[in-house]
């Protein structure tokens, strides 16, 4: 990290701390979905003073045709990147001043199915890919060069910079610049990807905002929406299971239900690791479907016209989910001309290809301890999205279970089985449980763990908006941070450890032992820090060195300061390393200087580790991020 990155670094904590002050007493406080396949926002009006305030869903004008503007709810998390002499600038006119390179919501959806190697799709699953360079331009993704390409860090910030015109149009008296934004990311992103979720809210002229985890903010909209009467549908005790199954992936997440001062608490105690496993794999699924049907018919595809198949697919898979009635939706395969398909080709999706392709291929019936299967990959492959290689959701739910037996133990006691624990109330969030066969199935094969198991059933809870809960939750939560309301009590969705080299004489073939120290205990809060006591380190200064970081979801009870010999390998997880360059006053080349640690979570959950000289006057700080020279 040089100097100059560190400045940066420096520079935009000090902005983010200035612009958290200034909007502490906002007119509103707004909630954005930043989704895979649609972004949405949400706001309070603070002013009114009311206990349970409306939560009220921005209407975002977008393009569904040349020339046709219309509002919606939900925006479209697509980019279409137009050829110059496909439309007329004026066909592609907004409310704002806009460069008409690029189509971004529901007309680009509706172009990308007929034409998807100019369609940006899934840039969230994109941003929290380590496996590539999240600022290079690679979207679309093995398109033709004469398509301009942009970064899953810049298409984020396109949707985000959407939104907030779409805000200073309706409100031109209050610019989302100056009200206080709480943007949601899965609970698994690790801190790389929630640093990269920043930087694109922070390219979008997005700066005063804090980052909420998606289970918690569908669990807030379930408590604003149902007021008081949330203390009626749970009770002390409680563990609520919170399945969010969204566009690109799988997110799990328990909270306790605990007791105090007479009130009920609820508190975050687990998340599970990041799946990338959602409605992506799902539309795939459904076109693969597709194709063996034309195919039988002896029609066949190529692989650029299965990928706008599975954008027909999203599109009749909703209209089927969101309309009963309907039996079937028909279906055009994208083509180039005649000379290449013979024919346009067209087909359907019927509701008994979707349920009995999704009910079971995505939550299978199967045993607690049935994980999910891991096949041995092939050396060389494509440069792609990182999918879970087992499609189940219930394997993936089972193996979650089973890891976090002991969650809740700090909040309940020891009132759970070692085998896994058992939840007794469940929440479902996103589209894909807007069909009540997959929402059936879902607790229908939970339900039957717990039965085997010699427990009740678990409780469904009632009253969520499986669209828009997300943003209305992260909405409220806003509200909450004055000081109203009901908070979830969650932190840092991990314990946090440092490697530590051994000193040892060097061994021919054999790196020193690392020891893990942990700097952050699970469950920290934002704001707050922790000195790690009885340590003193040695600091390498003036060369390059490398920050090794691991996290658990498991080891809740190390503290600041508890360090690690050894561990089993599911017990840490080792996460993106940081190389820097640190220097001090007049030191020489690879000098070592003893320090000690101390660590803070920052507002907007980062963690930022710093090192402290013997005089407390040198001081030097590595931030857990990914702004590299």
């Amino acid at each position: 990290m040089t100097d100059s990155v560190q400045d940066e670094n420096a520079a935009i904590a000090s902005s983010a701390e200035k612009t958290s002050a200034n909007v502490t007493h906002s007119p509103y406080v707004v909630g954005i979905d930043l989704g895979t396949t649609n972004s949405i926002l949400s706001w309070v009006d603070t002013t009114t003073g009311e206990d349970h305030p409306a939560v009220n869903v921005l209407s975002i004008p977008q393009l569904t045709g040349p020339g046709s503007v219309e509002e919606r709810d939900q925006l479209a998390s697509f980019l279409y990147q137009v050829h110059e002499s496909e439309f007329a600038p004026e066909d592609l006119n907004l409310p704002w001043p806009s460069e008409h390179k690029s189509v971004a919501g529901a007309f680009a959806r509706q172009l990308g199915a007929k034409t998807p190697i100019r369609l940006v799709a899934s840039a969230k699953s994109w941003l929290s890919h380590a496996g590539v360079d999240r600022r290079a331009a690679l979207l679309p993704l093995q398109s033709p060069e004469e398509v301009e390409k942009i970064s899953p860090l810049r298409a984020s910030a396109a949707y985000l910079s959407y939104l907030r015109h779409a805000w200073d149009t309706a409100h031109p008296e209050a610019p989302l610049a100056q009200q206080q934004v709480t943007l949601t990311v899965p609970a698994s992103f690790d801190p790389s990807a929630r640093d990269y979720t920043i930087e694109a809210a922070h390219l979008a002229g997005i700066h005063q905002l804090t980052l909420l985890e998606e289970p918690q903010a569908a669990l807030y909209h379930w408590v604003q929406r149902l007021g008081e009467e949330w203390r009626k549908q749970v009770q002390v005790g409680d563990v609520i299971l919170v399945v969010d199954v969204g566009g690109g992936t799988t997110d799990l997440s328990l909270v306790a239900v605990s007791e105090e001062d007479g009130s009920l608490q609820l508190n975050r105690v687990a998340v599970g690791d990041h799946i990338l496993l959602g409605g992506d794999n799902m539309d795939l699924a459904l076109a693969y479907r597709l194709k063996q049907k034309l195919e039988a018919e002896g029609k066949s595809l190529q692989s650029w016209q299965v990928m706008g198949l599975a954008h027909g697919c999203r599109e009749a898979k909703e209209a089927l989910f969101a309309d009963p009635s309907v039996a079937s939706i028909p279906i055009v395969v994208p083509s180039r001309g005649s000379k290449l398909m013979g024919a346009t080709l067209r087909t359907e999706l019927t509701r008994e290809e979707v349920e009995t392709t999704l009910v079971d291929g995505f939550f299978p019936q199967v045993a607690i301890t049935e994980h999910p299967r891991q096949a041995a990959r092939t050396a060389l492959t494509q440069i792609g999205l990182p999918y879970a290689q087992d499609a189940a959701v219930t394997r993936h739910l089972a193996a979650f279970l089973c890891k976090q037996a002991a969650a809740a133990e700090s909040f309940l006691g020891d009132t759970h089985s070692d085998d896994f624990i058992r939840p007794t109330c469940v929440l479902l969030n996103g589209g894909a449980f807007k069909a009540e066969a997959l929402s059936s199935r879902m607790l229908e094969v939970l339900n039957g763990w717990l039965t085997e198991a010699g427990a009740e059933p678990a409780r469904l809870l009632s009253g969520a908006d499986l669209d828009l809960a997300v943003s209305r939750g992260a909405a409220y939560y806003g509200y909450v941070r004055r000081g109203r309301g009901v908070r979830i009590r969650g932190g840092t969705a991990s314990s946090f450890y440092v490697g530590i080299e051994s000193a040892m004489p060097a061994i021919p073939g054999m790196e020193p032992p690392l020891q893990a120290l942990c700097v952050a205990p699970f469950g920290m809060e934002e704001g707050t820090h922790a000195e790690i006591p009885s340590h003193e380190f040695g600091l390498v200064l003036g060369e390059p060195v490398r920050f090794r970081f691991f996290g658990s979801t498991t080891r809740r009870e190390d503290l600041p300061g508890t360090l690690l010999e050894d561990w089993e390998p599911h017990e840490l997880e080792e996460l993106p390393e940081i190389q820097a360059i640190l220097h001090g006053d007049g030191e020489r080349l690879g000098t070592v200087v003893p320090v000690r640690l101390a660590s803070r979570v920052t507002e907007l959950g980062t963690l930022a580790l710093e090192a402290i000289g013997r005089d407390e006057q040198q001081r030097w700080k590595v931030e857990f991020n990914v702004r590299e020279g």
